[in-house]
């Protein structure tokens, strides 16, 4: 009985697969952070260059009532 149960203390063959699975999950959990913060940004980011690109091809950019830009041209 002693045996066996020394046998299983001493088995390590599942600590390594719970240890990658713990690293993919912090992984996981830093992208998810990462693109939460950077979201904004990159989305005012966008709206700048579309605006340039409107207003540098003559139309006049403009904010629409669901937060999308919108390039009309006269």
């Amino acid at each position: 009985m002693f045996k066996m149960f020394r046998a299983f203390v001493k088995d390590e063959s599942g600590a390594t697969a719970i240890e990658y699975g713990l690293i993919a999950a912090l992984i996981a959990l830093v992208g998810v952070v990462a693109f939460t913060a950077l979201g904004d940004t990159i989305s005012s980011s966008f709206s700048e260059v579309a605006e340039a690109l409107c207003t540098g091809a003559g139309g006049t950019y403009s904010l629409t009532a669901t937060g999308t830009g919108s390039c009309t041209f006269s």
